[in-house]
């Protein structure tokens, strides 16, 4: 999304206009508050000179966040790359599973239920993970595509 999305203006430490390069439109992005201090790590630029201005690799975990996605634009909240898609028992989309194992939610509950039995699971084949974590999400309820 690098080539996409361009800062055009900076509005305070956290705030920036940003243009998409090919639709023309502007959208104002603030770094979520959680993310501050990863927003402020610029390594990922080094690999990664094209990488969006926003997305941030974690030191810790090496797992890539999107420093802006409460506020995010429109055409990132569309965009459907996703390894596992999390859906709720309505049918909606509850969350995704990006990359290798980021997750991005907006459901409250899912990200509880995340937070309290995925996000330590310590498992090095992702075959397994999967396989482990489909299995707690599909006992929450929750239905899982791949």
């Amino acid at each position: 999304m690098g080539t996409v999305h361009c800062i055009r203006e900076r509005r305070g430490d956290f705030e920036f206009l940003v243009n998409n390069q090919y639709t023309g439109e502007k959208n104002v992005v603030i770094v979520d508050p959680d993310k501050y201090d990863l927003f402020l790590d610029a390594r990922i630029f080094v690999d990664h000179p094209e990488a969006c201005p926003f997305m941030r690799y974690h030191p810790k975990d090496r797992l890539a966040y999107c420093t802006v996605h409460l506020t995010r634009p429109e055409i990132c909240r569309d965009y459907g790359c996703w390894r596992m898609l999390i859906v709720n028992f309505r049918g909606k989309r509850a969350g995704r599973v990006m990359y290798q194992r980021t997750f991005f939610s907006d459901d409250d509950d899912l990200s509880r239920l995340w937070k309290e039995c995925i996000d330590d699971l310590d498992e090095p084949d992702d075959t397994v993970w999967d396989s482990v974590v489909i299995g707690i999400l599909t006992k929450a309820g929750y239905s899982v595509k791949m």
